[in-house]
């Protein structure tokens, strides 16, 4: 407490009203991907798509988000962290709502296209700078929180789910909820903004060497292909455990879904309670047992044979993939004065397993059957354990 370093910390409210708003962008990041995906079926129904088609067209989200992801760090550098976050909201309200008047307005399937890559580019952006935001709340507080924010993007997820599926269920037209849902969203980010940390540039305090690239960092790219390995674990859930269960285990469909959702509320469990352990043990040794356990979980899942065995599994895959992903967020922006473009790259590379895991283990899973497939999963835990050494905190003045 010496030297007066108290006084260079904002005041407790400060810290408490940045942490909420940070909090709350998250919730509505997650809230507006889960209404996008819950109406999917209408998309499909109003455009008279098969399912290939559809999923081309869907691919326009995850090429604006390719041009995003790298795009954001130097947007964040010249507008700031907030602004992005409010421009990326902005992109991702108008993308949704030009998509849906693409479907049910004029039924045209370019239409839809042009407005989910515009969902996809900010969304994208508005993930990074949200990351941003929440490490330096995490700067400013002294302990981890980053885990928790995501934790709010899932709880986002599950509440905007929800709220599609009780839409669907009474018959709201896919307009009326999501022109309601994006009015109500917007109302919201503009009185959270004012409240978001100011992060640092990269310039701030002094000039950048020419020529550098986080891309050429060692310890930057290995936090990236780290996030990569824990964000495949992560997405791999989502695309293929229900069909796993299914087809390993010829589980009733609802079956599936209901594992599915034990991973979720596994994960989101892990995203709360995880700062107390990476408070108290560190971020190195914490990962180390993420990795065993998604590694242990998703072997109970493939070999067990046994249903209440494989719901044990679940429960560990789910904890052990809930750190990875938001603590390589921290790390990448240790330094605040960089963190933009580096949790972009970082950002990029780990968003990178959302993009190659589905064709990949879909193509294995052809070979070997669905449940099998997973053994793709677990292997990528074994570098996932090796890489985690880069998120250690690094010493004053290293780079």
């Amino acid at each position: 407490m010496a030297g007066g370093r108290p006084a260079e910390r904002p005041p407790a409210p400060v810290n408490a009203r940045a942490r909420n708003a940070v909090a709350t962008v998250f919730v509505l990041n997650g809230l507006l991907f889960a209404t996008l995906f819950s109406r999917v079926p209408d998309i499909r129904e109003h455009l008279d798509l098969s399912n290939g088609r559809l999923g081309l067209l869907l691919l326009s989200i995850s090429i604006g988000s390719l041009l995003g992801l790298p795009a954001s760090g130097r947007l964040i550098e010249q507008i700031g962290a907030t602004g992005v976050v409010r421009g990326g909201a902005f992109l991702t309200l108008v993308g949704l709502a030009l998509a849906s008047f693409g479907v049910s307005g004029i039924e045209n399937v370019p239409t839809v296209a042009v407005g989910l890559a515009g969902y996809g580019f900010g969304t994208a952006v508005w993930d990074v700078a949200m990351n941003v935001e929440g490490a330096e709340v995490e700067r400013r507080l002294g302990y981890t929180v980053m885990p928790r924010f995501h934790a709010g993007f899932s709880l986002g997820a599950i509440g905007g789910a929800g709220i599609g599926a009780g839409a669907t269920g009474v018959g709201v037209p896919l307009p009326v909820h999501v022109v309601v849902t994006l009015a109500a969203v917007a109302v919201v980010v503009v009185a959270t903004a004012a409240f978001l940390p100011a992060a640092p540039h990269d310039d701030a305090e002094e000039p950048e060497t020419p020529g550098w690239s986080p891309w050429l960092e060692p310890r930057t790219v290995a936090i990236g292909a780290m996030v990569l390995a824990f964000t495949l674990a992560e997405g791999a859930a989502g695309d293929w455990l229900a069909l796993a269960l299914v087809d390993g285990y010829d589980a009733r469909h609802f079956v599936g879904v209901a594992g599915f959702g034990l991973f979720v509320t596994a994960m989101t469990t892990g995203r709360l309670v995880g700062p107390v352990l990476l408070d108290r043990f560190g971020r190195v040794p914490v990962l180390l047992a993420s990795a065993g356990a998604a590694f242990v979980g998703l072997l109970l899942v493939i070999t067990s044979g046994q249903p209440a065995l494989a719901a044990v599994g679940i429960a560990i895959w789910g904890l052990g993939a809930a750190l990875g992903f938001p603590v390589g967020m921290s790390a990448a922006a240790d330094d605040p004065r960089r963190a933009a473009r580096r949790v972009s790259v970082v950002s990029t590379v780990g968003y990178g397993a959302f993009l190659t895991g589905p064709p990949l283990l879909g193509f294995v899973g052809n070979h070997v059957g669905t449940l099998d497939s997973l053994y793709v999963v677990m292997g990528a835990m074994v570098p996932a354990a090796l890489l985690v050494t880069a998120v250690r905190r690094p010493r004053r003045g290293a780079t």
